[in-house]
């Protein structure tokens, strides 16, 4: 998704249009920024700079507050309509994603017509600009998708890789940063071409097992295939509040929103977790995690929100100002869990109400269905 923040919130801001707009905070507060509008870029903002070196650069810029909750609604959307493309979605971010359209020519057509119809349906239902590339691995996908924004497609075909690769800046590469970068350039090279030159034994030498995947990268070969089975290893929310606060109703509101919006991730990837984590950042910065592995794998939003609850009840040093609330889920299983026979009626209407509320969520989105203890949020 291109400036994916920033065109979010222009849909509440049209009037923002064609203005330089960065989401993130306040210029005078603490942070950094989040995304920035193509024109705030012109300026030199970018993610991650902090938020008064923006407003140095661009004086007259929009500053916006992020509203993640609300990302987080559109990206639930996009995924819907990415996986009517293909069964093989892989959510690599919050507006990032790969598909592999291997064997859908017969429903979609040629995969460039596939893509060109996707990104349109996109636009079309989201009003949310996409750029999209096309090729044979996700490393030249990525990086045509890269060149092609805002708004584009670019198609590499099967075997014009390295062509298309070479006369690129090696930064243009995913995983070179800027010591990998200083590194090649202190050997003269400068351009994918250059690195793909090079043989492999003098890149052993110089970067040693990093070497071998520059010499894959310089040819646009991905370091591991599209899995099928592929899972994620936690999932997890956090909550960072605009202010430090020790308000009780308001942190467990919170953590109630944080444990439905991960169980409904995991019921959606069809995983039960034995494990729950809850996370807690004082305003010192001083960061724990607390953990409980549970007798029976679940799924359900009471078990999660109930053991975070006492988690962080349990631990929660209250002379202290919390500045984040996270919650994880872990150890993850398919198998489904042995019930106790006398409680297995309740767990089945638990499981009912849970599936009937994800199907109305999916339909209008996350925050118009909530828990009773969910309805108090920060920040809203």
């Amino acid at each position: 998704m291109d400036a994916f923040f920033v065109s979010v919130e222009l849909l509440s801001h049209p009037e923002l249009r064609g203005k330089p707009v960065v989401v993130g905070g306040r210029p005078d507060q603490r942070g950094v920024v989040s995304a920035a509008s193509y024109e705030a870029r012109q300026f030199g903002i970018h993610s991650a700079m902090p938020l008064r070196t923006a407003a140095r650069l661009c004086p007259h810029a929009v500053f916006l507050d992020g509203r993640h909750h609300l990302y987080s609604e559109w990206s639930d959307c996009i995924s819907a309509i990415l996986a009517k493309y293909s069964p093989l979605v892989e959510m690599a971010s919050i507006d990032e994603a790969y598909l592999d359209l291997t064997g859908t020519e017969r429903l979609l057509g040629p995969p460039f017509a596939a893509a060109h119809k996707l990104r349109e349906e996109i636009w079309q239902r989201t009003q949310l600009p996409a750029s999209m590339g096309l090729a044979a691995t996700r490393l030249v996908a990525k990086v045509a998708s890269d060149l092609a924004k805002p708004r584009g497609l670019l198609w590499v075909p099967a075997g014009s890789e390295e062509a298309f690769l070479a006369p690129l800046s090696v930064r243009k590469i995913p995983g070179i940063g800027k010591v990998t970068e200083a590194g090649l350039h202190a050997l003269g090279i400068h351009t994918v071409g250059q690195l793909a030159a090079v043989p492999l034994e003098k890149l052993e030498e110089a970067f040693g097992q990093w070497g071998v995947a520059l010499f894959r990268k310089a040819r646009g070969q991905d370091a591991y295939e599209f899995f099928v089975d592929a899972e994620p290893k936690s999932i997890s929310h956090n909550h960072t509040f605009g202010v430090d606060i020790d308000d009780e109703e308001v942190l467990l509101s919170t953590l109630s929103h944080l444990s439905e919006k991960a169980a409904k991730r995991l019921r959606d990837s069809g995983l039960l977790a034995r494990t729950i984590s809850v996370t807690i950042r004082y305003k010192s910065f001083k960061t724990i995690t607390r953990a409980r592995s549970l007798r029976e794998p679940t799924s359900l939003d009471s078990v999660i929100l109930r053991t975070a609850k006492q988690l962080f009840l349990a631990n929660w040093d209250r002379r202290q100002m919390i500045r984040l609330v996270g919650v994880e889920l872990s150890a993850f299983e398919h198998a489904a869990p042995q019930l106790d026979l006398l409680d297995a009626g309740r767990r089945e209407r638990l499981e009912k109400l849970a599936r009937a509320t994800d199907r109305l969520r999916d339909r209008f989105g996350f925050d118009k269905i909530q828990r009773g203890g969910s309805l108090r949020l920060p920040d809203e």
